[in-house]
Protein backbone atom coordinates (compact mmCIF):
# COMPACT_ATOMS: atom_id res chain seq x y z
CA UNK A 1 0.00 0.00 0.00
CA UNK A 2 1.41 3.30 -0.96
CA UNK A 3 -1.47 6.03 0.52
CA UNK A 4 -4.08 6.15 2.57
CA UNK A 5 -6.92 8.70 2.20
CA UNK A 6 -8.82 10.37 5.02
CA UNK A 7 -12.35 12.17 4.49
CA UNK A 8 -11.84 15.35 6.62
CA UNK A 9 -15.13 17.34 7.62
CA UNK A 10 -15.63 20.70 9.49
CA UNK A 11 -17.80 20.18 12.60
CA UNK A 12 -20.32 23.81 11.48
CA UNK A 13 -21.90 23.35 14.88
CA UNK A 14 -19.68 22.34 17.08
CA UNK A 15 -16.72 23.42 15.90
CA UNK A 16 -13.54 21.00 15.04
CA UNK A 17 -12.76 18.65 12.64
CA UNK A 18 -13.40 14.71 12.10
CA UNK A 19 -11.37 12.56 9.86
CA UNK A 20 -12.45 8.61 8.20
CA UNK A 21 -10.10 6.84 6.68
CA UNK A 22 -11.52 5.54 3.41
CA UNK A 23 -11.53 1.71 3.28
CA UNK A 24 -10.34 1.08 7.14
CA UNK A 25 -11.70 1.41 10.59
CA UNK A 26 -9.38 4.61 11.00
CA UNK A 27 -11.55 7.90 12.90
CA UNK A 28 -10.43 10.57 14.73
CA UNK A 29 -11.10 13.78 15.91
CA UNK A 30 -9.64 17.51 16.10
CA UNK A 31 -10.35 20.84 17.47
CA UNK A 32 -7.99 22.41 15.42
CA UNK A 33 -6.06 21.33 11.67
CA UNK A 34 -3.17 21.48 13.17
CA UNK A 35 -4.28 18.67 16.72
CA UNK A 36 -5.67 16.84 13.58
CA UNK A 37 -2.90 16.31 11.66
CA UNK A 38 -0.99 14.78 14.55
CA UNK A 39 -3.82 12.70 15.77
CA UNK A 40 -4.03 11.00 11.98
CA UNK A 41 -0.66 10.26 12.03
CA UNK A 42 -0.95 8.60 15.52
CA UNK A 43 -4.07 6.59 14.96
CA UNK A 44 -2.76 5.30 11.22
CA UNK A 45 0.79 4.40 13.61
CA UNK A 46 -1.71 2.46 15.96
CA UNK A 47 -3.92 0.92 13.62
CA UNK A 48 -0.67 -0.60 11.31
CA UNK A 49 1.25 -2.63 13.59
CA UNK A 50 4.77 -4.45 12.69
CA UNK A 51 2.87 -7.46 10.86
CA UNK A 52 1.01 -4.95 8.16
CA UNK A 53 2.14 -2.44 6.06
CA UNK A 54 2.49 1.04 6.56
CA UNK A 55 1.42 3.68 3.82
CA UNK A 56 3.78 5.90 3.19
CA UNK A 57 1.80 8.79 1.87
CA UNK A 58 -1.34 9.82 4.34
CA UNK A 59 -3.90 12.11 2.36
CA UNK A 60 -6.17 14.55 3.08
CA UNK A 61 -9.30 14.93 1.46
CA UNK A 62 -11.23 18.20 2.87
CA UNK A 63 -15.27 18.01 2.01
CA UNK A 64 -17.20 21.13 2.51
CA UNK A 65 -21.06 21.36 2.44
CA UNK A 66 -22.74 24.33 1.66
CA UNK A 67 -26.39 25.36 1.53
CA UNK A 68 -28.17 28.13 -0.03
CA UNK A 69 -31.76 28.80 0.61
CA UNK A 70 -33.85 29.16 -2.44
Amino acid sequence: MNEIIFDVREDEVDGGYAATALGYGIHTQAETLDELRTTIKDAVNCYFDETMQRPKIIRLHFVREEILAA
